[in-house]
């Protein structure tokens, strides 16, 4: 038996607009650039695919299965900017064959500085599916497929969750194949499931490079290869950027037809089939366990935390940001506190990202500063603002101190100012 088990992220940061030291509003996210691309996004990628995904559980009667891994702040602009693409997402929803999984709303990287805050994040996403897809998530995927093994014991905290998904990376599995069900190695009762990199990758990155020897890729080679578990495994983890249909993988490389014939020519083998994480995880044992004590991620070749957290500038933006934690608590202003939590999704970090070597050419996707120092210059702008903000909502709520204390305020900040520009002109 070879089981087919599709997950797809889909997601879309709220990105910043430039925002100068200069400046002092607390307007930091731009409106109008995030509404272009997540209107672009929409027509070129998530429109004509979930229009298909839905053709083909019609067209195989319920054996065709995907799930599917949506951020708050995507349905946030979904709901904003384009409404239609929501509506396909609950047809598929209805249709009982995708699995809505759960992650933390902004797409954070909470789970390595504030287990507080990672945990929030868990529970609002959740409620926000419950809300949109009548689902309640059974199964976790990390922002980014991060993991060690301090994550199942916060999951099985949480309550609720079956599984948890991360990259079925190399050196955490030795002579293991990614193709079985496991278990975290200080858990029993949650299971793993682990993408299969080199399947998904054919499809995400290698579809369309006319260098690769098994270019061009077609449905029925690459179901052949999905053939080739039966007897060496129990399942096919298909684990990918849900833009690679469209965006990635532009419509004019046969993406989609590819994918319109994949589930017949799968589905011809009698032993194989279709199945969403939670089936996966509920049809097949565990056959051992995995121990993780380094951090993982689906991430370039190193399947590490580099593209995050691989130079000063990100370990000091993601050090101040998380700093502000208590601060930002100590307010009781909504607005502050959606700000702080937006400002964590992960892609301001990747934009920071200084690796260009091999996997150059992904840092700068959807990239829309002119260089990482760029980034980090505008991101810690706004954060001093967003700072200064904190200080103001608290020292409102101590009348006696607000007067000197908003005068040493504003020489701090001034300071921060000219910190900033000298920082810009080294840069």
């Amino acid at each position: 038996m070879a089981s087919v088990c599709f997950y797809f992220q889909v997601h879309q940061p709220n990105r910043l607009r430039h925002y100068t030291v200069f400046d002092h509003g607390d307007n930091y996210f731009d409106d109008h650039k995030n509404a272009e691309i997540c209107r672009k996004v929409a027509n070129k990628c998530y429109l004509p695919t979930n229009r298909l995904m839905l053709e083909l559980i019609h067209k195989h009667r319920g054996k065709f299965k995907i799930s599917y891994s949506i951020t708050g702040v995507l349905l946030e602009q979904l709901e904003k900017f384009a409404p239609e693409v929501l509506t396909t997402f609950k047809q598929l929803a209805d249709t009982g064959c995708v699995e809505f999984l759960g992650e933390t709303y902004y797409h954070s990287l909470g789970f390595l500085y504030s287990k507080e805050e990672f945990i929030e994040q868990i529970k609002a996403h959740r409620r926000t599916i419950k809300r949109l897809f009548g689902q309640t998530p059974r199964v976790f995927r990390n922002t980014e497929l991060i993991y060690n093994n301090s994550l199942p014991p916060i999951i099985e905290q949480i309550g609720g969750f079956d599984a948890i998904i991360t990259e079925g990376a190399d050196h955490i599995l030795g002579y293991k194949s990614p193709n079985f069900v496991y278990r975290p190695v200080n858990s029993t009762r949650l299971k793993l499931l682990l993408k299969n990199y080199r399947l998904s990758d054919d499809i995400a990155f290698r579809f369309s490079n006319r260098d690769w020897r098994d270019w061009p890729l077609t449905a029925d080679k690459f179901a052949g290869w999905i053939n080739n578990i039966n007897g060496c495994g129990y399942v096919a983890n298909l684990f990918m950027d849900y833009e690679t249909f469209g965006e990635h993988q532009w419509e004019d490389t046969g993406i989609f037809e590819f994918m319109r014939h994949l589930p017949g020519e799968i589905l011809k083998h009698p032993d194989n089939d279709f199945k969403t994480p939670s089936e996966a995880v509920k049809a097949y044992s565990a056959v051992d366990s995995i121990n993780v004590p380094h951090t993982i991620s689906w991430a370039d070749i190193e399947r590490d935390l580099s593209a995050w957290r691989g130079n000063d500038m990100q370990e000091n933006a993601l050090a101040e940001l998380y700093r502000l934690k208590d601060r930002v608590g100590q307010t009781d202003d909504d607005g502050i506190i959606t700000d702080w939590r937006n400002l964590q999704t992960s892609d301001h970090f990747y934009y920071m990202c200084t690796k260009y070597f091999s996997d150059g050419d992904v840092h700068k996707y959807f990239n829309h500063y002119d260089s990482p120092y760029d980034a980090y210059i505008n991101f810690m702008n706004v954060l001093d603002n967003l700072d200064y903000r904190c200080s103001e909502a608290i020292l409102k709520k101590q009348p006696r101190m607000y007067e000197l204390d908003t005068k040493r305020n504003v020489k701090t900040r001034n300071d921060t100012v000219t910190n900033r520009l000298c920082f810009s002109e080294r840069t």
